[in-house]
This record gives C-alpha cells, structure tokens and sequence, in this order.
C-alpha cells in the first residue's frame, strides 16, 4: 500500500510540474525582441571568429548572443573571454548551460540585458547577427570604441561604413551567408563622409 501511494503522489507531482516546465519552454518572452532569434550555424561562427582574427588576450562581446555559441566557441577555441548579451531569459539560461557543459564559465558570462543599454566597451572584438535597421542603431556606439576594436556581423552590414572584408559563405540547403569585417578607424578618421 504504501509503495502505491509513494508512486500515485509521485505519478501526481509529475503531472503537476510537467505542465509548468514544458510552458516554460515554449512561452515567448514577456520582452519585445527587435530580433528573432535564428542560430548561427558553426561554420559561421568560426569564418566570423577567423576573420576578425580572435586571440586568447581578446575580449568578445556578442550582441543578441542567443544560445552563447560565439563566446562559447571562442573561448574553447583561443581561451578569449567573452560576454554574452541578450535581452530573452531563456537564451540567458540556455547559454549559461551551454558554458557550463562546454566547461567554459570561467571565461563567458552572459548578461540578460538590452543591447543599447549595455556597455561594451572594453570590447576588443564584437559580434553581431541582428538586422540592418539594429546594426544602424548600433553603429554610433560602436564606432565609439577604442580605434581597432574589430566588428564582424553576420548577414547585414552598416550601411555606407563600407566592411574592410566582406565573404561569402554557402550552407547546406543552398543558403548563402555573408560575413561583413571592419575596424573601428581613429576619431578624426570617423568624421570624413561616409563614416
């Protein structure tokens, strides 16, 4: 008797908690996302990691860092430290149990926060995948960093700030990316047409 009451209450907390977790899962955030979040296949990752040259004395910011592949990636890779920002809770926990499995934590920490409110400024390396209409929005503090700070973006580029790189990727299924590369140039450089 008493092993059918251990299992009815077991058998009942189950049913209970499993309605609670699988919502959980599948619940849009309760933030306004300016972006839709689509994972960075590997392959990416690592051209955007190449071409922006990424070193173990780096440190990467990822904006709208989904899942933490970049930093994750870059920190087993080269041993750079990495941060992490994105402003949904549920890619927050999902990266920091990606670090974790990855046995990485001790060189990314991911920040549940919005990109324009963060600052990154002692980002020798960012990363983006966002949309154009973002990158724009983006591009003043960006081209407000320390001269030299490397930029890679995934699929969009930031208007008339013309990429000292730029590449071409195919994917399976046909799909073609595009990689954009640029430095931040001196202040008095920024402030000529175009910049």
């Amino acid at each position: 008797m008493k092993n059918l009451l251990k299992i009815f209450s077991g058998g009942l907390l189950f049913f209970c908690i499993s309605p609670m977790v699988f919502a959980q899962q599948f619940t849009k955030p309760s933030v306004a996302l300016d972006v839709p979040y689509v994972p960075t296949k590997e392959i990416i990752v690592n051209e955007m990691l190449e071409m922006a040259d990424v070193k173990g004395e780096d440190v990467l910011y990822d904006l709208g860092s989904g899942d933490g592949r970049i930093p994750i990636t870059a920190a087993k890779r080269f041993g750079t430290r990495g941060v992490g920002v994105d402003i949904n809770p549920l890619r927050i926990e999902e990266a920091n149990a990606r670090a974790e499995k990855e046995q990485v934590t001790d060189k990314v920490k991911f920040i549940e926060a919005n990109i324009f409110d963060v600052d990154f400024s002692e980002a020798t390396v960012v990363t983006l995948y966002l949309l154009p209409q973002v990158n724009m929005k983006l591009r003043p503090k960006i081209l407000d960093l320390k001269p030299g700070t490397r930029v890679v973006s995934h699929n969009y580029d930031m208007g008339d700030w013309e990429p000292q790189k730029m590449k071409k990727i195919e994917t399976d299924k046909g799909f073609v990316h595009t990689i954009y590369y640029w430095v931040v140039p001196e202040k008095d450089y920024q402030k000529k047409p175009g910049h």
